[in-house]
């Protein structure tokens, strides 16, 4: 299932970032208003439920009323496969989950083959911001 992390900011549009803050000095707000800004319609999971910048953010994984199709994880390693469980579930409800996608530092296993057996695509370790200014740089959106 690898694909370039590329092919997927260019066919999906909606993107939940699990572990969004509301700290505008945390890569976790600042990457997800960038996509927002870029077009990409953009929701945010934290336990604590909040708005900012017009992104708004749902307590759990399965509130988020629109539709996901890449999953964009700012949390510790070890906590990525209970994320992976929340995403398997919701795709088995909602169908919508197209990729998971763990941030720069953030490696699990575990969850990349839960998620793969369930059809979910995964990337980790890979920050999606840098990725995007690649193919702005490249002249590619």
């Amino acid at each position: 299932m690898a694909t370039n992390p590329k092919e997927y900011l260019k066919k999906y549009k909606n993107i939940a970032v699990y572990g969004f803050s509301k700290n505008p000095e945390k890569v976790a707000h600042t990457i997800p208003v960038y996509l927002k800004a870029r077009g990409y319609n953009v929701v945010g999971i934290n336990p604590q439920k909040f708005e900012v910048a017009g992104i708004p953010v749902y307590q759990k994984l399965m509130d988020v009323p629109e539709e996901i199709e890449i999953l964009d994880v700012f949390r510790p390693s070890e906590h990525c496969l209970d994320v992976a469980k929340e995403a398997v579930e919701r795709k088995k409800v909602r169908g919508d989950i197209k990729v998971i996608w763990l941030q720069e530092g953030i490696v699990n296993d575990e969850a990349k083959k839960l998620a793969e057996e369930n059809g979910i695509e995964f990337v980790q370790d890979t920050c999606i911001y840098q990725v995007y200014q690649s193919m702005l740089a490249r002249g590619e959106v």
